[in-house]
């Protein structure tokens, strides 16, 4: 039995021990994972794995050569010839050492890069089938810290720290068995001592593995914080935050430091006490060795095979701590990585999903739907609500913060599913159907244009891969963009920079109704795609709109009724309800929420609003 590394604390229940013990095995067995991925490239393998063997072997002939010329060359009346020949046969080892070295370091590295990339390729495709609630309990920057710091933790671990595992592996049971050729007495000291180094490295390892991972945990931080600040860098001058967020950035720095200190600290005592007992070990040894040679036991050539043998040995023992500190950095990150590819899409297609009738009309029903978002689960942000959009028609929703318009467009695309009733396009209820193939009849135009870091085809295209130049010039003559796009200094293979950085906010949302022009899609949803532009551009964003709405059902959340007025119906929403439907002018006739809302942007004399009213707004 071994010692308890906390004496004095209670011994937890066997379920408990179970409990603890879980985390420890699933860290020890994350690296699994990169196994299967080593195991995609046999060949490879084979070749790093000869090469790696081949420098083990003769790290080994080494000492094997040196026994050699001290008994053979150094004799009295020794033949030169012999001696020529022992130092050729040394100077090949060393020159099949270093070719297979090299071969070794290329091709490890070669597997880390590879392995790597796949890792990304494979967690990215994962994470791209998720649904955005997951993105809303796990924050991307944290995300994107995984997908970069510990990737290249596993690089290091599949590139260098194997390999070097493997090798000194290699070189600490072949020089043992060569040490037991030489000295059998001497070495079975040595093989005792081994044990004594074996058990701290497991009690180390313990609480290595533990720090390990919350060292991740705070490097991710860093990225995370990182990222946000300048994401936002603009406000932070603004609002002179420069020293409240580098009290931020360094309280968590300080924390990340605490937590790699701890790591470092564990690591040099495991490092210090597993070579003093190596070395420690090898000195009593030879000790017994030095008595050996004086009594004529075994020779000085023997003995100087076993003094360079235990070295190597004793070297490779030594760095195998080290690279177990690597290998459970290595675990820690791999268990993070693990976590993102084991999280499973709450929106999933069915076993057998129905198909959408062909052609598409466009028709949209929410029928008695009440919706709960899992942040939120007490308070419904749709309560048994029924809606119906014909084929063609255009439906304008407004409503006060809150009250569920955004809903509609998340259940729309079904980014969720309803706790009760059902939603449908064209007659199939959205959780028959395929998510792929509903997305495929929407067309989304943003509040803000989203637009990607590429150039102005790429995110025009990103509506129809196969779109030529002539559907994406014809579209954008139809956005009202065709004009700025052609005064670009490379047109369409213009890059736009991060997030559109490159183009004022009515060119970026221009180009996002350009982009939904090209999906050719039957419904059209527009969340209030003009409530941050000027009047210049809200007059070129809605001229091009109106030719988008054409002979598509569309959805449009509205917060300027200028925009709406020409629906052919206006759904006033609140409290997740349908509280008034009608016309513009059948509903500015009423004395409810709308009219009050419309006297208050069309009449600048009306009265405000009573303290008790609303605010309409985009969100909800």
């Amino acid at each position: 039995m071994q010692a308890d590394p906390e004496q004095g604390k209670a011994h937890p229940s066997g379920a408990e021990t179970m409990e603890n013990e879980a985390p420890r095995r699933k860290s020890l067995t994350a690296l699994g994972m990169v196994w299967r991925e080593l195991f995609h490239y046999p060949g490879r393998m084979a070749i790093a794995g000869a090469a790696l063997i081949t420098t083990a072997t003769a790290t080994l002939a080494i000492p094997y050569g040196f026994r050699q010329i001290v008994d053979q060359g150094f004799a009295k009346g020794a033949d030169p010839s012999a001696i020529r020949w022992w130092f050729a046969m040394l100077m090949g080892t060393v020159t099949v050492l270093s070719i297979a070295t090299a071969i070794r370091f290329y091709s490890v590295s070669w597997l880390g890069e590879r392995v790597v990339a796949d890792i990304r390729l494979r967690v990215q495709r994962h994470l791209v089938t998720l649904s955005p609630s997951f993105f809303e309990e796990n924050s991307p920057k944290e995300i994107a810290s995984r997908m970069t710091a510990d990737t290249s933790i596993i690089e290091t671990v599949v590139g260098t720290t194997v390999s070097v595992a493997l090798r000194n592996a290699i070189m600490a049971v072949g020089g043992v068995i060569y040490l037991f050729m030489l000295a059998p007495h001497l070495t079975f000291g040595l093989v005792i001592a081994i044990p004594v180094v074996i058990v701290p490295i497991a009690a180390f390892g313990r609480r290595l593995r533990a720090v390990a991972r919350s060292s991740q945990d705070r490097v991710a931080d860093i990225g995370a914080m990182t990222s946000e600040v300048f994401g936002a860098l603009r406000v932070v001058q603004a609002f002179n935050q420069e020293g409240h967020e580098m009290n931020r950035f360094t309280a968590t720095v300080e924390r990340t430091f605490e937590t790699g200190k701890r790591r470092i600290i564990l690591r040099a005592a495991m490092t210090a006490v597993i070579m003093f007992l190596i070395f420690g070990s090898i000195t009593v040894i030879l000790w017994r060795g030095a008595i050996s040679v004086a009594e004529g036991a075994i020779s000085g050539g023997t003995i100087a095979a076993f003094v360079v043998t235990a070295g190597i040995v004793a070297g490779a023992f030594g760095s195998l701590t080290e690279v177990y500190g690597d290998l459970v950095r290595g675990a820690g990150a791999a268990s993070r990585l693990a976590e993102l590819l084991g999280e499973r899409p709450s929106i999933a297609p069915p076993a057998r999903p129905q198909a959408l009738p062909e052609p598409a009309r466009g028709k949209i029903a929410f029928e008695r739907v009440t919706f709960r978002y899992p942040a939120r689960p007490d308070m419904p942000a749709l309560h048994d609500f029924s809606l119906t959009v014909e084929p063609g028609e255009t439906v304008a929703i407004v409503g006060p913060s809150g009250a569920g318009k955004s809903t509609l467009f998340q259940l729309a695309e079904r980014f969720y599913d309803p706790q009760s009733g059902a939603i449908k396009i064209d007659g199939v209820p959205l959780t028959s159907a395929d998510p792929s193939e509903v997305r495929r009849r929407i067309a989304l135009v943003p509040q803000e244009g989203v637009l990607f870091a590429a150039s102005a085809r790429e995110n025009l295209r990103y509506g129809n891969a196969v779109a030529d130049d002539e559907a994406i010039w014809e579209a954008a003559r139809a956005a009202n963009a065709e004009q700025f796009l052609r005064a670009l200094p490379q047109g369409l293979d213009t890059f736009l920079g991060e997030d559109g950085a490159r183009l004022s906010g009515g060119q970026r949302q221009r180009l996002a109704i350009a982009r939904a022009l090209l999906r050719e899609a039957p419904i059209l949803l527009l969340d209030e795609a003009t409530s941050a532009l000027d009047a210049e551009s809200e007059r070129l964003v809605q001229d091009a709109l109106d030719r988008l709405m054409r002979s598509r059902t569309t959805l449009v959340i509205a917060h300027r009724l200028a925009t709406v007025r020409q629906a052919d119906r206006i759904i006033v929403m609140d409290g997740g309800r349908i509280v008034e439907e009608g016309t513009h002018e059948s509903l500015t006739r009423a004395s409810g929420l709308y009219a009050r809302l419309a006297a208050l942007q069309f009449d600048m004399h009306a009265a405000p609003l009573s303290s008790g009213s609303p605010a309409f707004t985009t969100e909800g």
